[in-house]
């Protein structure tokens, strides 16, 4: 079996300047998959984009993200995961200045595409150089600042895009990546260590283009099923070819001596358990996301920054209850926890559900407490039970594939919620009477409706907001599965993982300190 090899490991030391360094490129990385949410009124405005558009403009990031994941922690796995990071921040922030000059919606796709694939190598290589450089004691803590990075990371970008477009436009959002992507690049640069695979394995590439291939079918067919209808025959057919290329892939990896994924690893219910998990919860999130900024900001009028602060109850939630899991999980066991984490998720989506054009910001905030405090407790439990179920020589495979989930989970969220949310608005839209060109713009986007004003507005505001019930509704059935699926997997009796055992030996040393 092959073996985990630093080519430079680092001292003690320096453990935390490379956590604080990987943290800051995951989170430049994260941060630039749901910021872009914030500005979509004004990109629509002034790009004239669609709702599909829109929605391509936000999953096209995290579709390619998502689909070259693997291949990227394979290359990560074979050329060094330092050399992923240096070339991943370079193409990120390459991609960024040249979307800042861009005025076209299928160019900005095209280059929040490239960002993905900057992205891609990236991530991978966070994780992976962390439970890689990290003694085991240490491992788990770590895991836990990773995990709430991950997930804070996407509200701080939030955040920070409604600061700069109260001042800016949209295109200050990709002077912030470019700006992140440069101070992560020096970081990597100077603290982090070079490590690879001892062996280089071999690339699998006819599996990394199934993989992709599969992907990509899917993915675009359900972002385009509002336009085209879900019955439709190119719909449906995409459907199909993209499951049927991802049967493919699982049987061809099944046949390799070293394959990009092992479908064997499934077999594991801790690994099957964190993979399913963390694709539900970021489902659920980035589809949130992707609603929510659009109806604070158009349906209920809020500025970008109004918008974006708005969502800091779901932060200050998170990230304590993300730190606390390890203390938790060592008093109440594993499956506690994560599963009252899913639950709480399901019960803020079904909350927030009934959020109309004027209901106050309170209830609003009486779902976000819950859905962060969910995400806190959930997150880190399915990371650590990913990178846990694998041996240390298969520390990337677990990196990629709580990646893979995420990013997956992300755009499946994006495309089906998002998908929801659009065909309800059209079909609820009624405009009786004005002209063919108007009715079809206002149908094409809500900031299109909301341009035209007076009753067009009005009703467009209605049906939009019918649309995000029925979109909220879906992602919570989404939190529901996920519970109900890791409680069934993580049933009691069986081996504790990492993060039960280092927080009770963290536990047990604290308490011999203070004796």
């Amino acid at each position: 079996m092959p073996s985990l090899t630093a080519t430079a490991a680092p001292p003690a030391s320096r453990h935390t300047m490379v956590l604080i360094v990987t943290c800051l490129a995951l989170g430049t990385v994260v941060a630039a998959m749901a910021s872009l949410n914030v500005a979509l009124p004004d990109l629509a405005r002034d790009t004239h984009a669609t709702q599909t558009d829109l929605s391509w403009i936000v999953d096209a990031y995290n579709l390619v993200f998502a689909s070259l994941l693997l291949p990227a922690g394979a290359l990560g796995d074979r050329f060094g995961r330092r050399r992923a990071l240096l070339v991943g921040l370079t193409v990120f922030g390459a991609g960024s200045i040249a979307a800042v000059f861009t005025t076209s919606p299928t160019t900005l796709i095209a280059l929040r595409g490239v960002l993905g694939a900057g992205a891609a190598l990236v991530m991978p290589a966070t994780l992976s150089t962390i439970t890689s450089t990290f003694p085991r004691a240490q491992r788990a803590r770590a895991v836990s600042v990773w995990a709430a990075v991950a997930g804070a990371a996407a509200l701080l970008g939030v955040f920070a895009t409604g600061a700069l477009l109260e001042q800016w436009s949209w295109r200050s959002v990709f002077w912030l990546n470019v700006a992140l992507a440069a101070v992560a690049l020096v970081g990597t640069l100077v603290y982090v260590p070079e490590s690879a695979e001892a062996n280089r394995p071999r690339l699998d590439v006819a599996g990394a283009l199934l993989s992709v291939a599969g992907l990509v079918a899917l993915v675009y067919s359900v972002i385009e099923a509002p336009t085209r209808g879900w019955a439709d025959p190119l719909t449906l057919g995409g459907i199909t070819l993209g499951l049927l290329v991802l049967a493919g892939f699982t049987r061809y990896e099944l046949s390799r001596p070293q394959p990009l994924l092992d479908p064997r690893l499934f077999r594991d219910r801790h690994f099957a358990a964190g993979s399913l998990s963390i694709m539900l919860q970021f489902f659920v999130f980035f589809g949130f996301i992707f609603t929510m900024m659009q109806y604070l900001q158009v349906v209920r009028g809020d500025s970008a920054l109004v918008a974006a602060a708005s969502m800091f109850p779901m932060a200050l939630a998170m990230v304590p209850l993300s730190r606390l899991t390890p203390r938790l999980v060592a008093r109440f066991g594993f499956r506690t926890p994560w599963t009252l984490g899913l639950v709480a998720v399901a019960a803020a989506m079904g909350l927030l559900s009934r959020v109309d054009a004027d209901s106050s910001y309170w209830l609003i905030a009486a779902g976000l407490v819950p859905l962060g405090a969910g995400m806190g407790l959930a997150m880190t439990p399915a990371t650590t039970a990913i990178t846990d179920a694998l041996p240390r020589s298969l520390q990337s495979v677990g990196s990629a594939m709580n990646d893979l989930a995420r990013e997956l989970g992300g755009a499946l969220g994006i495309a089906v919620l998002g998908s929801m949310l659009s065909a309800s608005y059209r079909s609820h839209l009624r405009l009786p009477g004005l002209p063919a060109q108007e009715a079809e713009a206002a149908r094409s986007s809500l900031a299109a409706a909301h341009a035209l004003g007076g009753p067009v507005a009005a009703q467009a505001r209605g049906a939009f907001v019918d649309g995000m019930h029925i979109a909220l509704l879906g992602g919570g059935v989404a939190a529901v599965l996920a519970a109900v699926a890791v409680a069934a997997l993580m049933a009691p009796g069986r081996r504790a993982t990492t993060l039960e055992n280092a927080a009770r030996e963290g536990a047990g040393s604290a308490t011999r300190t203070r004796r």
